[in-house]
This record gives structure tokens, C-alpha cells and sequence, in this order.
């Protein structure tokens, strides 16, 4: 049995990658902190689960309407970032809603594993990563944010919502408590 999943949400060209149609230099710049905590949780036996947000392309979508389009399937940018690692034994799911939870086979995955710790990571902090550190929590999985792994466009919304994280719903980590944690084998 697994103990811990890394899910690693939205890391997607058009989220980190400056031609990307969302692009925020915040989500580039953890890309090197995010690849160091997969390799790290990896190395202590972590189950690894990428979250693809992808809207299909030429349908109807709600999200749609009041944001720009991105993330469309067959476009380069529902692509994972290509510095980051995926390997054969990592999972990617699609999702099509902020919580990676919602309309996914995720929390089955996750129960097959017999996980019990779900480290959420990725882009954007106040929207993906929150209602997904939401809805692990309401499930019942010991939840875990490390902040120098997440972004968003505005400073001031990162540091409320990894506070109220924090708080309510989990646990904030630096990504030296995590490298820690894993290596230790509490994570």
C-alpha cells in the first residue's frame, strides 16, 4: 500500500509557459521546486497523480464563459510542462472543474492505493489547489500544500489562501519540511 500521493495540478504549457494563453511568470518559476518534491517523493515510494485541466475542444463549457479559453484538448497547452517528469508509472487524469476531485476517478485511485496523505501542489493556489485541498479534506486524507510548490498571478491571494489552508483545512509545508517529511517516511 501507498501512504502518500503527490498530486501535482494543472502544470500545463498554457499555465507555465510564456506563450501559453494563461500564462503567469509565478507558475514558471515553481516548476524547478515542483520537480525537485517528485523526484524527492518518488525516491520514498509516493504515488505520483498529474491533473490535466482540459476543456474539450469545439464543446460547450460553462468554465468557458467567463474566463479565456485555454487548456483545450489536442492543443499543446493541455500539455504537462515538458520540465517536469512523467513517468510510466505516474498517473494523469483530466478534469474539467477547479477541484481535481470533482467528476474524477481520483478518489478511487487514491482509496485502491490505500493512500491516507495527499500533498497537493501546482497552479492556481486560490482556485485548482484550494478546492482541490478542499475536497481531500472533506474526504477524509491527511492534506498537506507546500507553498514554494504552488502559485498564483497575486501575492496577496497566495498568502490568504495558504494561510486559511493552513488553518482550516490541512497542513502548509516549506519545501524543506516536505523533502524532510518524505524522507523521515511521515509523509
Amino acid at each position: 500500500m501507498i501512504k502518500t500521493a503527490v498530486l501535482a495540478v494543472d502544470l500545463l504549457y498554457d499555465f507555465t509557459n510564456p506563450d501559453g494563453k494563461v500564462y503567469y511568470p509565478e507558475n514558471e518559476a515553481i516548476l524547478e521546486n515542483v520537480e525537485t518534491l517528485l523526484q524527492h517523493a518518488r525516491k520514498n515510494g509516493a504515488l505520483i497523480v498529474f491533473m490535466r485541466h482540459e476543456y474539450r475542444k469545439g464543446k460547450q463549457d460553462v468554465n468557458l464563459q467567463n474566463m479565456r479559453e485555454c487548456c483545450i484538448e489536442g492543443t499543446k497547452g493541455s500539455e504537462i510542462d515538458e520540465r517536469l517528469s512523467v513517468l510510466a508509472d505516474d498517473y494523469v487524469i483530466k478534469k474539467r472543474r477547479y477541484s481535481a476531485f470533482y467528476g474524477t476517478d481520483l478518489d478511487l485511485l487514491l482509496r485502491e492505493h490505500g493512500v491516507q496523505n495527499v500533498v497537493v501542489i501546482g497552479t492556481k493556489t486560490n482556485n485548482c489547489v484550494n478546492a482541490t485541498a478542499l475536497d481531500s479534506h472533506y474526504r477524509n486524507y491527511n492534506t498537506y500544500v507546500v507553498a514554494e510548490c504552488t502559485a498564483t498571478n497575486d501575492p496577496v491571494a497566495q498568502d490568504v489562501y495558504l494561510r486559511d489552508i493552513d488553518r482550516y483545512i490541512g497542513k502548509v509545508l516549506t519545501l524543506q519540511e516536505a523533502l524532510t517529511s518524505f524522507e523521515s517516511g511521515d509523509l
